[in-house]
């Protein structure tokens, strides 16, 4: 089971693709440029029973008509039997698809960042066979957004820095500035980012900052974050904000709702059924997806 913080730190992409962009800016890395975005199915499943799943597959096409597959790993830790999965995921997705492959792997502390990004040589030390270079997005080069002017012309990269500097000292500049552009931008788009902040901060010190936040500037805010600061006892308003906010993101998405399954979702009063609803609402590709009880 993957934590808050690590599925909100592959999921901005998810949520924002265009997200990569600024990320390959600010490395200084040239970028071909994207002419559309595509979510692929995760799962590098073979035949045989060896299951393997990439946190984030995107599929980018680029103006020039080639395309490229972007897959993000989010990392908290050193995990050496990680290193052998990233040259199998790249490996794999060029044998499956043949695209070319990219690795990014995004890291909330510096060591793990540095780990990240050591080439993985396979073969003969001085004539390797196979030589992955992941490019890593960690404390070390994200910048810190401390102005809500900046925050507001990128919203996604804010909440990412957000995120990727929970643990930095400075982090209640970045998440005032995060809050003020929020206030300033549509309600529905910001408890969206607002969520996505608070399920990365995870438990730090910087997530009771982003919820006194969210109980004062942001209370109008609809969604979890807002709705944690309610009375316990207002069950039902908080089961109409997730109702809410399911439907709100797949009408963004442009996900098909159809009446039978609009009705399931609206008659629904099981507040933790909702939230698992909630959360496969941010990447399944159809309501059955959504509503599966497998």
């Amino acid at each position: 089971m993957v934590s808050s913080p690590h599925e909100a730190h592959h999921r901005i992409f998810q949520k924002s693709p265009g997200l990569f962009a600024s990320a390959f800016r600010t490395l200084g890395i040239p970028f071909p440029e994207p002419v559309a975005v595509s979510l692929m199915d995760t799962d590098l499943t073979e035949i045989r029973p060896l299951e393997r799943h990439v946190d984030t597959l995107l599929r980018i096409d680029l103006a020039g008509g080639d395309s490229i597959l972007l897959a993000i790993e989010a990392q908290g830790r050193k995990d050496p039997d990680k290193r052998s999965s990233w040259a199998y995921y790249l490996a794999h997705l060029y044998a499956k698809f043949r695209y070319p492959p990219v690795l990014l792997v995004v890291c909330r502390d510096k060591g793990t960042a540095e780990w990240a990004a050591e080439p993985i040589r396979i073969g003969l030390e001085k004539h390797p066979s196979l030589v992955v270079f992941p490019l890593v997005l960690g404390p070390h080069n994200v910048p810190m957004i401390t102005e809500a002017a900046r925050a507001a012309e990128d919203l996604p990269m804010a909440v990412f820095s957000a995120i990727t500097h929970s643990n930095d000292h400075d982090i209640a500049a970045i998440l005032d500035a995060l809050a003020e552009a929020l206030r300033a931008t549509d309600a529905d788009a910001a408890a969206v980012f607002a969520e996505f902040t608070e399920a990365g901060l995870g438990a730090t010190p910087a997530r009771e900052l982003w919820r006194n936040l969210m109980g004062t500037g942001l209370s109008h805010f609809r969604g979890f974050v807002a709705e944690s600061f309610r009375d316990e006892g207002r069950v039902e308003g908080r089961v109409e904000g997730r109702v809410e906010d399911i439907l709100r993101i797949l009408e963004v998405r442009g996900v098909a709702v159809p009446e039978e399954a609009r009705q399931r979702i609206t008659a629904c009063t099981d507040l933790a059924v909702l939230d698992v609803w909630f959360e496969r609402a941010i990447t399944a590709p159809t309501t059955d997806a959504v509503l599966d009880e497998n």
